[in-house]
């Protein structure tokens, strides 16, 4: 078979597991955190190991802004391998650090290379789609993006029992290998007419184009603080299970079970988009989820910051599932006017709502102090913060019904099946 017959199926499997490159290399590490600390001499509740978490968010964002305009210009292949390529290579620099200054760095660069798969992941799924369609086909990759967090902390606990650790990072540049080799069969979807010039003035256009629309910078915010949880949650939650718990050896279960539930509400999410729309998902989950993360708080003030593990699990879960509907459906409304310029506005996007959301998750995680109310105040604090964005986004007439196409942007740009 001609890569150029890749099936539909096969593209959204493929797409998901470019994705995956990102979640691969933040989840299959959260069991190492221990014995990172033991390796350099940490104390036992340091949260110094959450940094090979934060600084990978770093490169990722910081690089997605310069993949883009290289995508616009180049075609989206090109600049996908390039960034394997670097996904490789520092991968491998990480499991040769002597020192943990050092892993931060080549986790860093590892950001950076992990930056050009996901811009041209979000690139190639909007070449081919707008509107619901759009929204339906990036829940299906997410869901299967997520199998990546439900096996990769069991993964890592695996290597950790027949080897150091540091065999972790290696795992992670032999899934990249792969990968280089699978996607040898996608098709390029951006084509020679569509290319953008490389010239500043090109480029500040383009830009300019994605900052100024007031519904996608709207919803990247929002979006960038629902980052901002997500990204304290997994650099906290080997805490919270350890500390707050006392559940340090069920960690990589209940993360696995957790991510699980993610899956099934993205599914969820790509058939009642269908049927509801868009907007009015959004509405609804979002309301949900500002009602949902005051009852959070509420559950962990009454229990002085320690409550009953199965109670906290489900409200968690309930807010995880909530998430997971969101994220996706607010990336493609932020999406949806920028076809002319995808790769730059996925940049752009990726670039703010990962840094912001990066930093504003690092300012969560300082406040852990043993219980989990800090997390839980996170949570409604950006959760008003993103419904805040969103009725911005809308001119404070949030989730009217728009037109918007279910059907493929340009079919000759999808894989066809």
């Amino acid at each position: 078979m001609s890569h150029r017959e890749l099936g539909r199926r096969e593209f959204t499997v493929m797409i998901a597991m470019i994705m995956a490159l990102t979640a691969l290399a933040i989840d299959i590490m959260l069991p190492t955190f221990g014995a990172v600390r033991s390796e350099f001499g940490l104390p036992a509740d340091s949260t110094a190991p959450a940094a090979i978490v934060t600084f990978f968010f770093l490169g990722l964002a910081t690089a997605q802004v310069f993949f883009g305009p290289l995508a616009d210009r180049f075609g989206r292949k090109p600049v996908l391998y390039a960034g394997l390529a670097l996904y490789v290579v520092s991968a491998l620099s990480a499991t040769l650090a002597p020192t943990l200054e050092m892993v931060l760095i080549s986790r860093f660069v590892w950001g950076v290379g992990a930056a050009a798969p996901r811009v041209v992941a979000l690139s190639m799924v909007r070449d081919a789609y707008q509107g619901e369609a759009m929204a339906r086909t990036m829940s299906v990759i997410m869901s299967i993006f997520v199998l990546v967090p439900v096996v990769a902390p069991s993964v890592g606990a695996l290597i950790l029992t027949v080897a150091s650790w540091r065999w972790v990072f290696g795992a992670c540049a032999a899934f990249a290998v792969v990968m280089a080799v699978w996607t040898l069969r996608l098709p390029e979807s951006l084509e020679p007419d569509n290319r953008l010039p490389l010239r500043f003035d090109a480029i500040t256009a383009a830009a300019k184009s994605v900052v100024m629309n007031r519904q996608t910078i709207g919803y990247t915010l929002a979006m960038t603080f629902l980052f901002g949880v997500f990204i304290s949650y997994l650099a906290s939650s080997e805490l919270i299970i350890s500390d707050v718990f006392d559940r340090a050896e069920q960690f990589p279960y209940i993360f696995g079970g957790l991510a699980a539930v993610m899956g099934a509400a993205m599914l969820a999410n790509a058939a009642i988009v269908w049927r509801l729309g868009l907007r009015r998902l959004v509405r609804w989950v979002l309301v949900a989820y500002v009602a949902g993360s005051a009852g959070l708080v509420l559950l962990a003030v009454v229990t002085e910051g320690r409550p009953t593990f199965w109670v906290f699990m489900i409200g968690l879960a309930a807010m995880l599932s909530m998430h997971a509907t969101l994220i996706p459906n607010f990336n493609t409304l932020a999406m949806n006017p920028m076809g002319k310029v995808a790769g730059t506005a996925a940049a752009l996007i990726g670039t703010i709502s990962t840094a912001f959301g990066a930093a504003l998750g690092s300012i969560l995680d300082r406040t852990f102090d043993g219980t989990v109310l800090p997390f839980t105040l996170g949570f409604l604090g950006y959760g008003i913060a993103a419904a805040g964005f969103v009725l911005w986004a809308e001119r404070g007439r949030p989730f009217e019904t728009h037109s918007t196409s279910q059907e493929p942007l340009a079919r000759s740009a999808a894989p066809g099946g």
